[in-house]
Order: C-alpha cells, then structure tokens, then sequence
C-alpha cells in the first residue's frame, strides 16, 4: 500500500491567522442574505462536482477506499450542500417567534418580545478518518456550519492530508475570504479548541481524543459547545420469530453490515443478541468467511483493530468462532465471536466497541436476561430489533422500551449501516456514542449546532432584523402569539 505523504504541521501563527480571518468574516456571513447563503452553498457543491475526477483520485491514493465508494461519498457530500441550501432559502431553522405586547396581560402587562436563531460565530470542525469527504474538510459539519452563516477552520485529518488541502482549496475559490480555513496537526486542533474566537467544536473521531478535547474546551475561561460523535457498538437484537422464520437472511444481512467498509463505519452493528438454540451460527460463520480479507485507512486504525479484537478474544467465556487473525500492513480480516448472556453481564469490557470487521454475538436464554444485558450497552447511535411482525410483541416492546434510552435511531427490521442525510435523520446518542445527545451530525437539524437564540424585547422595528418585523418580509415560516403561519 502507498504509504500517506506527510504534510508539515500547521504553526501557531499560521493557527492563530487562520482563525482570525474567520472571526473577520463572521459579522459579513451572518448578515448575507438566505437566498445569496444558500447560493453560496450550491456554487460550493457545483466546484466539488467539477473537480470531482481529481478528487476521487486523490482520496484513493490516500484512503485506498476504492473509486466507487468514493464517487459515491461525493456524491453525498455535494447531495447534502444541496439540501442544506434548501433549508436555509425556507428558513424554518431560524424558529422565528413573536409575540406582541399585550397591556392586558395579567398579572403584568406583556411586552413585545421576539426571538430568532443567530450564527453562533466560527466553528472549528475535525475531519473524521473514515469518510474522507462526507465527514471532513465539506462534510456535514462544515456544511451545517455555513448553512447556519458561521465560518469554519478544518483540523484536517493526517489520513487525507493533501484530499483536505484541495477540498479546501475548492471551497475557497467559491465562498468569501475567511469562511473556510484548513490546518494539520495535533497542535493546531489544541490551538483551534482553545483560541477565544472559536465558539464551537464539531468532532468525529476516537473517545479519547474526542475526550480530551472536549475537557479542552469546558476548561477554557469561556467554555464552549463541543459536539464529539466518539464511538458506538450499535446493538442488534433479534427476536425467536425473526429467527425461526427468516434467521438464514437476517445473518447474512448482520454479517453484511458489520463487514461492509471493513467495519469502519459509526454505525457498525457491534453487538447481535439472538436467542439461544439459535441454530445460526454455521449460516454466520460461512458468511463471514466468504468476506475478503482488505485495506483498512491505516496502519494506526488495523494496530488499533488488532488490539481490541484480540482483548475481546481473550475475555473468559468468549468463544471466537472466526478468530482475529492479526493483519499487515494496514490489512484485516472479518472476526466473529460469541458468548453467552450471562458471561457478558459480568464483563463490562464486552460491550465496547471494535473499530473494524469483528462483531460478539451474545446468547441469551430468556427475554429477563436479554433486557439485563442490553441495559449495560454503553450509548449508542443506532440499536436494532429484528421480529417478525405480529410475533413477539410484548418482547419488542419491552426492547424499544429499552433502547430507546440507549440509542439515538432505532430501526425496525433494518441494517443501520447507511445513513439517510434528510430532515428527520437523528444520527447522535447518549455517551459515549456522543458528546451531545440532544443533536444530531447527520441532516437538517445538525444546523441548530451552530446558532444561539436571541431574544428582542420592545425593539422599534427599524432596528430589528428583517426576519422578526411585522408583514413578514421575507416569507419565512413564523410562530406569531402562538399561531404558526407563513
């Protein structure tokens, strides 16, 4: 494998100008007008498009991911521009609210108060290794960020660093000066989290560097948001219906999902709880060794995958029906193992995740012990329920009861692999899956990240913004004394 070149490390000074030029051009972002930001958006994802031959390319010989997957990335990348353009022009994620005075209000008189989200000021977004567009220099955090009018400073990833410097590159020919900025290397992601002009943090990356950056940020004198997506084990449970009418398809599609991208996606299916007497496991196995040995993004994610795997090997009462076999030279092969529910009740260590193809199936006997064991699951992003409809009902319910304190998405009969970018995706959960649960990285509603309220009390309306005036001048979704209206 070609080996990533490596790219100096940003200076201080260089840190330092970076986000000062975001600072200078906040006040002018913020105050562009929707229809000219979402312009601006769109323009960004055409630049992409057109260089999208030279992009691919590049990402390849840095991630060694494969055109396909990779034009297939952009095409998300440029795809949510795209939407988040059509939520800033329809402007409902600015939650304009207003309400007039009323002199006979009781038991004060109510003065006239209105409220609308404003930029929250520059954004410093880490790039994630494992989608070297989606997640990084255009992913959806810097997207999110420009949709909502603030600029954004990358800490680009050391697994893409010259992907990152065109990417970058592409935006800046198109977006105004200062509202796009790269930088390279651990010192400059301190600096970045640190610098006072900086009001918030996206990340997408391990726990502990996710963690400690996020101590960064609540130490500074002024803290500030940090939105970290850590790590998830995503559970799968699957109910004795599902199995005794479908369980050959629902292995083949869990085994397809954890070993799809070699196991580097947020979203890999960790954990599979089946019941026991399953009868399963020559259908699992088989299929997992009918997958490929393959490339992982590098040599610090496969000695990283390589060490969890084997400590999860070795945990009393596992048995590894696939063993983790160690790779080289940044090359793994899928890993299936198993134990019973009543072992990983009493091995907490069970339940973290494994970046890369190695998934633990946990046997249980009983639904009491499959609500135990799925109540000691860290956070998750995503948890899954395999039944077959009209069957096991009171188990399902008992498990999205559940999950749904453990989880950010829950999917009925689904792989989570495969994250729709839409309106309604929530793709976020409690710790350590992420730093924030109350948000989202993926669809519409990760912009909320990245604004404030603010609220104006009794403001004649020559001084109010366009937005929050009588007449509605700019045709936007509102919510006047309690009655939502255009």
């Amino acid at each position: 494998m070609t080996p990533v070149v490596p790219t100096p490390a940003t200076s201080p000074t260089s840190t330092a100008d970076a986000v000062a030029a975001a600072r200078a051009a906040a006040p002018s972002l913020a105050r562009t007008p929707l229809p000219a930001r979402a312009d601006r958006m769109r323009a960004a994802a055409d630049a992409l498009d057109a260089h999208a031959t030279e992009i691919v390319a590049l990402a390849d010989t840095e991630t060694h991911l494969g055109p396909a997957r990779l034009t297939g990335e952009l095409a998300r990348t440029t795809g949510q521009l795209r939407l988040f353009a059509d939520a800033v022009e329809e402007g409902s994620f600015l939650d304009v609210t207003i309400d007039h005075a009323d002199p006979g209000a009781t038991p004060v008189p109510r003065p006239d108060v209105r409220r609308m989200m404003r930029p929250i000021g520059p954004v410093a977004v880490f790039a994630a290794s494992n989608f070297p567009l989606a997640f990084s220099v255009a992913g959806g955090d810097t997207a999110s960020a420009l949709a909502a009018g603030c600029p954004v400073v990358v800490k680009a990833h050391e697994g893409h660093p010259r992907l990152s410097d065109l990417v970058g590159r592409v935006l800046a020919d198109v977006l105004p000066s200062g509202a796009i900025g790269v930088l390279h290397g651990r010192a400059a992601g301190r600096e970045l989290v640190t610098d006072p002009a900086v009001r918030a943090v996206g990340f997408t990356g391990s726990e502990a560097g996710g963690r400690a950056l996020y101590d960064l940020a609540a130490a500074r004198p002024d803290p500030i948001p940090f939105y970290g997506e850590l790590g998830s084990v995503n559970p799968v449970v699957v109910t004795p219906s599902a199995v005794a009418t479908r369980g050959a398809a629902v292995a083949a599609g869990y085994v397809a999902s954890y070993t799809q991208g070699l196991g580097q996606f947020c979203t890999k299916p960790g954990l599979l709880f089946l019941p026991a007497g399953h009868g399963l496991e020559p259908a699992l196995v088989d299929a997992v060794r009918a997958v490929a040995p393959g490339p992982l993004l590098g040599e610090w994610i496969r000695s990283g995958f390589d060490a969890a795997a084997a400590a999860l090997a070795a945990l009393p009462g596992v048995r590894s029906l696939v063993p983790p076999v160690p790779g080289s030279e940044n090359t793994a092969a899928p890993a299936l193992l198993s134990m019973p529910a009543a072992r990983f009740l009493a091995e907490p260590a069970a339940a973290q995740e494994c970046f890369g193809p190695a998934s633990l199936i946990v046997e249980y006997a009983h639904p009491a012990e499959l609500l135990a064991a799925l109540n000691t699951v860290p956070g998750a992003l995503t948890a899954t329920v395999h039944t077959q409809p009209g069957h096991d009902d009171d188990l399902v319910r008992a498990v999205l009861d559940v999950t749904t304190e453990r989880a950010g998405r829950i999917i009925l009969n689904g792989w989570p692999t495969g994250v729709a970018v839409t309106w309604a995706m929530h793709h976020g959960g409690p710790w350590p899956a992420t730093t924030a649960p109350l948000h989202t990285s993926v669809g519409v509603a990760a912009i909320r990240r990245f604004l404030r309220p603010v609220a104006y009390q009794d403001v004649p309306a020559e001084l109010l913004p366009e937005a929050l005036r009588d007449g509605n001048p700019l045709g936007l979704p509102r919510r006047v004394d309690g009655v939502l209206a255009v």
